[in-house]
């Protein structure tokens, strides 16, 4: 039956036709053309949300790094041209001297000595900690569930415990009246060593510093070449065992080339957390002996806060980082060139 607004008529053939009443053709067109519009309209606002949505997330992480990183590298580096004291702290009195503290620190002899060490130290302890994170990784490959579960629980609370706490420790380990390590060489025969002053020697107060970074350091290495080799295929040990293969030969031909990322970024960030190691160095050896055992980070902590020559200590902070950049800067490169030869 027609609907209302319609008109019928007799077509030549005999057949009933329909026809349109005016502008009923119009209002339906209007209501399907305003029924796509606000389609369109809601799209647009959504994609629009979309788009805002992933800066709205970033926000808060955004503000946290302004105001706990930015901001605090920007009031350095200004410090760093002020000569800022004691008495200009007190008095709010701000005295810009320039390049002043840089040029005293780049024309100091002892800046260039504590960098020399800084740069060993760092070597030594990044070496330390790869080797032994990287064979403790292996072993626990190889080990079964309890034994790898009381391994990595272990390592767990080697690596949760705090720095004071874990500097603490090694000072009474290594105390000259009533250390255990002083106790156990005494015991074995070396009684030289019965109350020896381990902060006494530069070097063996570094070896103790050295002992304690490592320590807290290996298990995040450990556990990121465990799971690194979770994602070895056996079929590739297999592979290589039928060639005869030993166990250096697998390592060389199969797991450093599969791991050679994780390797280089795990060792980046151990250099930047023994470059800027300073709890462990002040802690544990209290600055003895006088000047033989600061780093970078001491150096700048002991110029800035404890002769009170802020400015100082500040161009001291802001150089160390230039110089870790720098050094950084070599190690991309060998990165970089050796990604681009795979």
């Amino acid at each position: 039956m027609p609907s209302n607004g319609a008109q019928t008529g007799l077509r030549d053939d005999g057949d009933t036709a329909v026809l349109r009443s005016p502008g009923s053709g119009d209002q339906a067109g209007a209501k399907v053309g305003g029924g796509r519009l606000r389609r369109a309209g809601s799209r647009r606002t959504g994609n629009s949300n979309a788009g805002i949505t992933p800066y709205l997330l970033l926000l808060p992480a955004l503000v946290v790094i302004i105001v706990f990183i930015v901001y605090p590298s920007i009031d350095e580096i200004l410090i760093s041209f002020q000569r800022l004291n004691a008495f200009e702290l007190i008095g709010h009195v701000t005295r810009w001297v320039g390049f002043a503290n840089y040029q005293s620190i780049l024309s100091s002899q002892t800046f260039w000595d504590v960098f020399g060490r800084t740069v060993v130290f760092t070597a030594a302890n990044v070496v330390l900690i790869m080797g032994g994170g990287t064979l403790i990784g292996l072993l626990l490959n190889k080990l079964g569930g309890k034994m790898r579960f009381v391994l990595s629980l272990t390592m767990v609370f080697a690596w949760a415990v705090p720095v004071a706490a874990a500097t603490t420790v090694y000072q009474w380990l290594f105390d000259e009246q009533t250390g255990v390590v002083d106790w156990l060489f005494a015991k074995a025969g070396f009684h030289g060593m019965a109350h020896y002053d381990w902060m006494s020697n530069e070097y063996t107060a570094f070896a103790v510093v050295v002992l304690c970074i490592v320590w807290q350091s290996i298990p995040f290495v450990a556990f990121n070449v465990y799971a690194g080799l979770t994602t070895i295929s056996g079929e590739l040990y297999e592979a290589a065992r039928l060639d005869g293969a030993g166990p250096f030969r697998i390592f060389r031909s199969v797991i450093f080339p599969m791991l050679r990322p994780l390797f280089f970024g795990t060792i980046f960030l151990e250099i930047i957390w023994v470059f800027g190691a300073l709890n462990q160095v002040l802690l544990i050896t209290g600055g003895n002996p006088v000047g033989k055992t600061d780093t970078l980070p001491v150096y700048a902590y002991l110029t800035g806060v404890g002769q009170q020559s802020y400015g100082m200590g500040a161009a001291i902070a802001v150089v160390t980082i230039v110089m870790l950049c720098v050094l950084m800067s070599f190690y991309f490169r060998i990165i970089l060139k050796q990604e681009d030869e795979l």
